[in-house]
């Protein structure tokens, strides 16, 4: 059978979210970030937000599995929040436990769609950047 999309928000702390990000680079999924920046730039302590937005189904890589695609908001060592992808397998996303009350589950959404993007965030941060 088919999974379906859930229309939830999960919540996961760093070392978890560095977990599904090693998994998505394992099986070479395309939107992830990689491991050492999450670790370099996440907020060690912080609580991050998977909201699975579409299915991912790879028909010229057949062998690929099957992928929920995920808005993540993460929270930056500068307390900032960010917004990018993360390709999550649907069996793994359905470990995270269901943890945020419904008002919680929107306030996240919301906050996804008021956040930079990853990108934006690196290149307003990067060395040089605003001189």
């Amino acid at each position: 059978m088919t999974p379906t999309l859930p229309r939830t928000v999960r919540a996961v702390d760093t070392d978890q979210l560095l977990d599904l990000a090693q998994e998505a680079a394992v099986h070479s999924f395309s939107q992830r970030l990689p491991v050492d920046w999450l670790r370099e730039h996440l907020a060690a302590e912080a609580t991050h937000y998977l909201f699975p937005t579409l299915v991912q189904r790879l028909t010229h890589r057949p062998a690929m599995p099957r992928q929920w695609r995920c808005q993540q908001l993460l929270t930056v060592s500068t307390g900032e929040q960010i917004w990018g992808l993360l390709d999550v397998l649907p069996e793994t996303f359905d470990k995270i436990p269901e943890t945020l009350d419904t008002a919680s589950k929107k306030d996240v959404v919301d906050r996804i769609e008021q956040a930079v993007t990853v990108r934006e965030w690196m290149e307003r941060t990067a060395p040089g950047a605003g001189a």
